[in-house]
């Protein structure tokens, strides 16, 4: 048996519908090991577990516990919440981290509603203090941030994907295996799944390190191409903001903001995009933000590192052909 930290901080860790490790792993694993020492939970097919569990040490898991996924195939969310119970209970964490994923807010809910846990959602970071781990958080719009951090217990904290770029050195393959109890909780059934896969050679808009966005200045979806053009100059993901996806130009899996995707990319390009407060709350937490608008009073340059009044439909082509120039150096 496995004599765990006594600052040990459980990690539940995501997986693809293939079944490997989301790209959120590494920044959940790089979070926990700032704050203390990292303990990744993997349920996954007996078959996957070894390969799953060497990945989860190469991100920085000290030791990784496996639990056997068949039920988590067929019974929605129960199975790992039930994981996490008897993993918790075995490590005894001085928190719980959770991807922020749609899975992951259920798991963590879940969790925290069985064991009354406190629960810190969304959160960009977290760090330790003289009293335990603190959540960061930033809310109405970025205009705050706020920490958070239980009164009692270990606090189950979901962490907004690309938020966190710290990442933990990798370490030696330690695998437990986990002995779970269902707890027999009522489970919606799920009779049968795939994996629908969007060829592109963009990345995903949740987690992607570059996002360009576009929003109604854009006058059309024909004209939408522009962010595109950008997106593929910069190898980056296109997003939208909620006027350009109420406007028909895109989809709403490109929207972001407080209804739609949250990111916390390192570079993130706005194109004719105001500034609604809705659409900075999901996204002000990038690193770098470079807004394209021909008004200079929209309210997207007041959080903008870098700003350029003009018209985006001239800026842009400009900036496209400057990038390919230098890639061609």
């Amino acid at each position: 048996m496995t004599d765990f930290a006594a600052d040990s901080i459980l990690v539940l860790l995501d997986l693809t519908p293939s079944g490997e490790l989301a790209k959120s792993s590494a920044g959940l694993l790089g979070a926990a090991a700032g704050a203390g020492t990292p303990v990744a939970l993997v349920v996954a097919s007996a078959e996957r577990q070894q390969a799953l569990a060497e990945a989860a040490a190469g991100l920085g898991a000290t030791v990784v516990l496996v639990a056997d996924g068949a039920d988590a195939m067929s019974a929605l969310s129960v199975p790992l919440v039930d994981a996490l119970a008897a993993a918790a209970a075995l490590v005894r964490p001085d928190a719980i981290l959770v991807s922020n994923s749609i899975e992951g807010r259920d798991v963590a809910g879940r969790y925290a509603a069985r064991t009354r846990s406190a629960l810190c959602v969304d959160a960009v970071g977290i760090s330790r203090d003289d009293e335990g781990v603190v959540a960061h958080h930033s809310v109405y719009g970025g205009a705050y941030n706020v920490d958070s951090a239980p009164t009692f217990g270990a606090a189950v904290i979901t962490v907004r994907q690309g938020a966190v770029d710290a990442r933990a050195e990798a370490q030696p393959v330690v695998v437990e295996q986990l002995a779970v109890e269902a707890s027999g909780a009522p489970a919606a059934t799920i009779e049968s799944f795939e994996e629908a896969v969007v060829a592109s050679s963009r990345p995903e808009l949740r987690g992607a390190g570059k996002v360009v966005a576009g929003g109604r200045g854009l006058g059309s979806g024909e004209k939408f191409s522009l962010v595109d053009d950008l997106a593929d100059a910069l190898g980056a993901a296109v997003g939208a903001s909620r006027a350009a996806v109420d406007a028909g130009y895109v989809p709403y899996s490109y929207q972001v903001g407080q209804t739609g995707v949250s990111v916390s990319p390192q570079l993130y390009v706005a194109l004719g995009i105001s500034g609604a407060i809705q659409h900075k709350a999901g996204m002000q937490t990038a690193k770098t933000i470079v807004a394209i608008n021909k008004d200079g009073d929209a309210p997207i340059f007041e959080i903008a590192d870098f700003g350029v009044v003009g018209d985006l439909f001239t800026v842009v082509p400009q900036l496209i052909a400057a990038l390919e120039a230098n890639k061609a150096k």
